[in-house]
Order: structure tokens, then C-alpha cells, then sequence
């Protein structure tokens, strides 16, 4: 099975969880190499730029997913 078999989830909450897997995973995919990884987290994490980023990455993959759960609307 896939690591992402839906984008579909039951509750807003959840699908912030999938937002930040996503944006994780994206990172993974595009340095794939962990010691490279760890080694950039020192440079990123005390820059408010690059957090300031990272939060905007999670943001749009959290309209994504909201998108595809209609907002959640079932749930009003």
C-alpha cells in the first residue's frame, strides 16, 4: 500500500497531520540523503525565513487536502 493512499480525512485535525506529512515527505524526496538533511536543519531552524517557509509549504498542502474533504462540511 501506498504512504498516501487518500487524501480524504475524517476530521480537520487530521488533515493538518497529512499536511505535515506531506511536507516532510517532500523534503525526503527531494534530499534524500538524512546525514545531508540533519546537517541543513542547524542552518533552517533558527532562521525565521526559512520557518516562515516551511509553515507556508504546510499551509498549501493543507488547502489541498481541505479542498479535497469539501472543507469538511459534512461534518457542520
Amino acid at each position: 500500500m501506498s504512504w498516501l493512499p487518500s487524501l480524504k480525512t475524517e476530521t480537520p485535525e487530521a488533515g493538518f497531520e497529512l499536511a505535515l506529512t506531506l511536507s516532510r515527505m517532500a523534503v525526503k524526496y527531494t534530499q534524500p540523503d538524512e546525514n545531508v538533511r540533519k546537517d541543513l536543519r542547524e542552518q533552517y531552524a533558527s532562521n525565521a525565513d526559512s520557518l516562515t517557509m516551511a509553515s507556508q509549504v504546510v499551509a498549501t498542502n493543507f488547502q489541498t487536502i481541505a479542498a479535497a474533504n469539501q472543507y469538511w462540511a459534512e461534518a457542520e
